[in-house]
């Protein structure tokens, strides 16, 4: 009921008016602005996705440069995609980025989908994105809700729902929906956004000098900081892995991860995965090294730091154990490949292995 009684107290003409006034004036300069070529615009929303702008624009320009045409990204082999995807992130944005380019290449004759229900079938697209294809390369009146959008709506209104709950998310997109200019969707989309990325911040809110100050009701209640609500708090899964590097004259092995978990379809070295980090006698005890390994001799030539990368649901601690054989390794597992070491930055990797490789290179030690 409150929230009802707060969004009555709002004029949501007046609303939309300000924003759009606002964002004639302050739109941030960005290179897929104004864009009208769905393949352009899809691609930049979904390296977008959980991605911060500083981060993803030399991502695009670099996508853009190498597949100027959505049958050039087709075309491109899994590992160059994901190549150049590395460090970004969600690695399943780039997995399903080269399975809808094919899809829109080879199903669709190279024509990209030009209604929402259509576009909303693509893989990788969900509510968001098709709202913000739809409306930024064809104008089609649907509203984007987003983490800015969120946080502006409920301030302005008020609004104390959790945005992750099933109501939540009804409420908001409904709300979204009554205040989009219809006329000017894309115009009306990218202000909201541009909004609450550069003025209605997540901390330190520049609510001196808002337009919508007088009608928020965050502000007038002073809740700002605790505006929009989430539910839920997201509980980490720690995993160490303990990454064997075996290394003999040139050759180095690396695995493929083919299994459904983290980094799907990138690079690694052969893992032992334990509850914590292991000694050097566990390693060498351990079924997988001595299988791999075989009878040969070898020798422990060094232990890293531990390495920490932190994703959505887990946290990854990392050490890895580098090994000199006196061969090469002669029975490969099946996704294991010898590769000669200087072709190691040919092959995407996971960032915690990124910065091992670059630890190395840093003090010169390199393979």
């Amino acid at each position: 009921m409150e929230n009802e009684k707060n969004m009555k107290k709002v004029n949501k003409t007046s609303f939309t008016k300000k924003l759009l006034q606002w964002f004639d004036t302050n739109e941030r300069p960005l290179p897929w602005k104004g864009e009208k070529n769905p393949y352009y615009i899809w691609l930049s929303e979904i390296i977008l996705q959980q991605t911060r702008v500083a981060q993803g624009l030399p991502y695009f320009e670099k996508f853009k440069k190498h597949f100027p045409e959505i049958k050039d990204l087709a075309d491109a082999s899994e590992d160059t995609v994901m190549k150049l995807w590395e460090g970004l992130g969600y690695y399943s944005r780039a997995r399903n980025l080269h399975t809808t380019a094919k899809f829109i290449a080879y199903e669709l004759a190279g024509v990209f989908p030009t209604t929402h229900e259509e576009i909303l079938k693509l893989k990788g697209v969900g509510p968001y994105t098709a709202a913000a294809i739809s409306s930024f390369a064809y104008d089609l009146p649907h509203a984007v809700v987003d983490g800015n959008v969120y946080r502006v709506l409920s301030r302005v209104f008020g609004i104390e729902t959790p945005i992750d709950t099933t109501l939540g998310k009804k409420q908001f997109a409904a709300l979204a929906t009554g205040l989009l200019a219809t006329k000017q969707a894309g115009k009306y989309n990218q202000a909201i956004m541009d909004f609450g990325a550069t003025h209605c911040l997540p901390a330190n809110p520049k609510c001196k000098t808002c337009p919508l100050q007088e009608q928020c009701v965050a502000f007038a209640t002073q809740k700002i900081s605790i505006l929009p609500i989430k539910s839920k708090k997201i509980k980490k899964r720690e995993r160490h892995f303990n990454y064997l590097v075996l290394k003999s004259e040139t050759s180095i092995l690396i695995h493929k991860r083919i299994e459904k978990d983290i980094w799907q379809n990138l690079y690694d070295f052969p893992l032992i995965e334990a509850d914590q980090f292991i000694d050097k006698e566990a390693i060498i005890a351990n079924d997988f090294f001595q299988q791999l390994i075989g009878e040969q001799t070898y020798t422990l030539t060094k232990t890293s730091k531990p390495f920490k990368q932190l994703l959505t649901h887990q946290k990854i601690m990392a050490i890895f154990w580098e090994f000199t054989l006196n061969q090469p390794i002669k029975d490969i597992p099946a996704n294991f490949i010898l590769i000669n070491q200087k072709n190691i930055p040919n092959f995407a990797f996971p960032k915690i292995i990124d910065w091992y490789l670059k630890d190395k290179s840093l003090y010169l030690e390199l393979f």
